[in-house]
């Protein structure tokens, strides 16, 4: 072919894409909610001339090409009131606010997309309603996402007191836990109990256990991306809730109206305000244990084209014990004053500034840069101030500790870009400059003028993460969606770099009109590892970077499943998930998290494991009966060469059988009620087969100072299992609607029949001599109340102009 026939041919083919282009229009804008302003991620805008339709992205923006003529778009959203608006030609901006539900006969309805889940391309993900956070039962007055999300298939807690999630085998440090798009890296207060999250403040909550689109990296199994309420644009409001040892607050409301939002929201324990008079009083000691979290996030409209954002998160768990100062006196006079006192400290803190900018109707542009910070400190210190007759002073010193944890500065751009209703392309980049403190100890000793002052152990680490994607969401068909891309990122540590590239694939193909089959190929890379004691309860979490001795974490998983849409808004899913983990790392047998002088990377050892299993769900989401079954049939291995002779051996949190039920009723407009059922196989744990007295004719003292020391023979690492975990709860709530806006009372039993489920189990001697194993047990029957309360200031201002019109007989 000549250049004279190559540019006959393009200028031909410019002529026919711009013809196409003149017979086409696009329609693009955003969807709030009409109360409070919030943008809506999915909604779904669907033109009913041409049948042509697509659904928001994370920020409520969404971009529709239809032939350019006169359309019909039905916009519609899970809990809100579906429109149907008329749209001429000549109209391409078009900002749409969805209302709530009406209820009719007490019966609450919500109409969404209820093919949802039938129309996606991604299989493994679900959107988590935050109305069933606010109705299923409660523990100790705290309703807590986190719970809910452990409720789901594929999902285990790792045990009663734990907020940990450990997703289709993987370990907590391998979700990716985005809060308004930053990470998390401990998502825990309570040493597990609760979670960071404060449920008033959230928005919208996504989880993602398979056929991850390329736009997530950083973690191998994962991805929780919650989103933070981003004020109210019309109306101010006050909520809050009062709970057994929590409460909490929300404020939020225009700054300029329709213009600048913001929102702020506030948690804290008083447990120990309740219980230090009491402590003090009986004993020489002060002690506690307190819990706080804030969040706070401001929404600037500059323009229909840029929006800008700040959000920020900061939470801290503090354990305390100090010892009442007392003085001894020596015979010439001199005073001894001793003081003694330790400290258990863990939190977050996070930042984003977010600019969103429509660059054109078909492109969308989100730049954020962040911050997150996640530390960790345990301390104990000895004082004793001498003070001698004469007046002269010596101080006697010991003080020993470890401080650990991660730094993150970084900054992301993403774009979207939609061609036409079967195409939604992303791309982007960003850089994340982590710096790691992974188990710095120190310790002093004083005594008098002699000082010894000592920093010992692991080193900070610098290190550099990129990462780049594109993705496009493409439909092929009418029957055959596929989202396909590639994720790639660097690692830049200590002279040592690594370059990973991920695809991504995963495909929906529509059997009919209520049934479709997924399936999902992807490959994550991880350059984060997290050390941790699985034997003691307390948040030991050391973040450490690949090195040029520790490879990065990598994993393969594919999946596929069956979806099916059935009568009366209900949706089945049966999914089966292969995963390969590589290069996973754990302690030697034997290694404490306080490291001694030696370098981290010489206390562990590199392994693989395995993950398979199969996911069945059944959900109702409309009508006055809702909720979901979910049962889990899985298995989970490990293998490292140091460990277990190099044999293969289940995870500790390796659970055969996991059934979920939660479900709630509303019986009328003021009562509903929630029930939740959880049984699982109890989780897999190491015990000694024979033990060996090392030393039988100690003396007395060193026998009552060291007790009887002993060895231990073990078989298999894992090799015994824990009785069946098993309990229900049941909750109620109570809604009143006020003068000032409407109330909840909240009451519910957690563990309803008095399961004693077994929290570790340690073996002893009977009173007849035999060695026995026993369980300790944390809690049994507990009954929790709530009240949580809203001021609804414009429903207060309609109150006040009611009262008066009816004084002044104003009709």
């Amino acid at each position: 072919m000549t250049i004279k026939h190559l540019c006959l041919s393009a200028a031909t083919l410019l002529f026919w894409q711009m013809a196409q282009s003149q017979e086409k229009r696009t329609i693009s804008g955003t969807i709030t909610e009409e109360k409070s302003g919030e943008k809506i991620l999915g909604a779904i805008v669907f033109d009913t001339v041409s049948k042509k339709g697509v659904g928001t992205n994370e920020y409520g923006f969404y971009s529709l090409t239809i032939p350019n003529e006169n359309a019909v778009l039905r916009i519609s959203a899970f809990g809100l009131q579906t429109q149907f608006l008329s749209v001429p030609k000549g109209i391409n901006g078009l900002d749409v606010k969805l209302s709530e539900k009406t209820t009719t006969t007490g019966e609450v309805v919500v109409t969404g997309n209820p093919n949802r889940e039938i129309e996606s391309s991604n299989s493994g993900s679900i959107q988590v309603q935050m109305d069933k956070v606010e109705k299923l039962p409660i523990i100790l007055g705290e309703k807590d996402v986190m719970r809910v999300i452990q409720l789901l298939p594929g999902v285990k807690s790792g045990g009663e007191a734990s907020s940990g999630l450990y997703v289709r085998g993987g370990s907590p440090d391998q979700n990716l836990i985005l809060l308004d798009g930053v990470p998390i890296y401990n998502a825990s207060h309570l040493f597990g109990f609760f979670s960071t999250f404060n449920s008033d403040a959230i928005s919208g909550i996504t989880l993602i256990k398979g056929g991850f689109p390329a736009r997530y990296g950083g973690r191998a199994s994962s991805v929780l991306d919650i989103r933070m309420k981003e004020g109210n644009m019309n109306n101010y409001n006050v909520e809050g809730s009062v709970g057994i040892i929590a409460s909490r607050v929300l404020v939020e409301g225009p700054i300029v109206k329709n213009k600048t939002s913001f929102a702020f929201s506030a948690r804290r324990t008083y447990i120990d305000m309740l219980y230090r008079p009491f402590l003090i009083a009986l004993e020489d000691v002060d002690a506690g244990y307190f819990f706080h979290d804030v969040n706070t996030k401001i929404q600037h409209k500059i323009n229909d084209k840029h929006h800008v954002y700040l959000s920020g998160y900061f939470g801290l768990d503090r354990v305390f014990v100090r010892d009442k100062p007392y003085s001894i006196y020596d015979a010439d006079g001199t005073e001894r004053k001793n003081t003694s006192r330790s400290r258990l400290e863990w939190g977050n803190r996070i930042g984003a500034l977010r600019w969103n900018y429509k660059i054109t109707p078909k492109l969308f542009m989100n730049t954020t840069a962040t911050y997150s910070r996640y530390m960790f400190k345990v301390g104990l210190e000895d004082r004793t101030d001498i003070i001698r007759p004469n007046g002269s002073k010596e101080l006697q010193l010991f003080a020993f500790g470890l401080n650990s944890g991660i730094h993150d500065w970084g900054l992301k751009s993403d774009l979207t870009y939609v061609p036409n209703p079967n195409h939604s392309i992303r791309l982007g980049a960003g850089e994340t400059y982590h710096t790691f403190t992974p188990g710095i100890n120190y310790f002093t000793v004083q005594d008098g003028s002699q000082a010894i002052d000592s920093t010992f152990g692991s080193l900070r680490q610098y290190s550099h993460e990129l990462s780049y994607y594109v993705e496009d969401d493409w439909k092929v068909f009418d029957n055959l969606k596929i989202n396909v891309g590639v994720h790639g990122s660097s690692f830049f540590t200590n002279g040592k770099s690594y370059h990973i590239p991920q695809p991504r694939f995963s495909a929906n193909y529509k059997l009919d009109r209520v049934s479709s089959v997924k399936v999902g190929a992807t490959r994550m890379a991880q350059y984060l590892h997290l050390l941790t004691n699985t034997g003691i309860g307390l948040p030991t979490d050391l973040w450490v970077p690949a090195t040029d001795k520790i490879a990065p974490i990598t994993s393969y998983q594919f999946s596929a499943g069956y979806y099916r849409e059935l009568p009366k808004s209900m949706v089945i899913s049966v999914e089966g998930y292969y995963k390969k983990m590589n290069n996973l790392i754990q302690y030697k047998e034997g290694v404490s998290f306080i490291a001694g002088s030696a370098d981290w990377q010489e206390r562990v050892t590199a392994g693989q494991g395995w993950a398979y299993g199969a996911e069945f769900f059944l959900e109702k989401k409309e009508g006055k009966f809702t909720g979901w079954i979910g049962y889990t049939l899985s298995w989970s291995v490990r293998q490292f060469d140091a460990l277990n002779f190099g044999k293969k051996f289940y995870h500790r949190y390796d659970q055969r059988h996991d059934l979920n039920v939660a479900l709630t009723y509303d019986l009328n407009e003021t009562w509903d009620f929630g029930l939740v059922f959880v049984f699982g196989t109890g989780n897999a744990i190491t015990l000694p087969t024979q033990n060996y007295n090392v030393a039988p004719n100690l003396p007395g003292f060193y026998a009552n100072w060291w007790g009887n020391p002993t060895l231990s023979n073990f078989d298999q690492m894992n090799d015994y299992r824990m009785p069946a975990y098993h309990r229900l709860d049941i909750g109620a709530n109570r809604k009143k609607d006020t003068n000032y806006g409407h109330s909840i009372l909240s009451i519910s039993f957690y563990n309803v029949y008095n399961r004693l489920n077994a929290f570790y189990l340690f073996q002893t001697v009977n009173d007849a001599g035999y060695k026995t194993l026993m369980q300790v047990s944390l809690f049994p029957i507990i009954p929790s109340v709530s009240w949580k309360f809203k001021f609804d200031f414009q429903k207060m201002k309609e109150n006040k102009a009611q009262r008066i019109q009816e004084k002044l007989n104003i009709p």
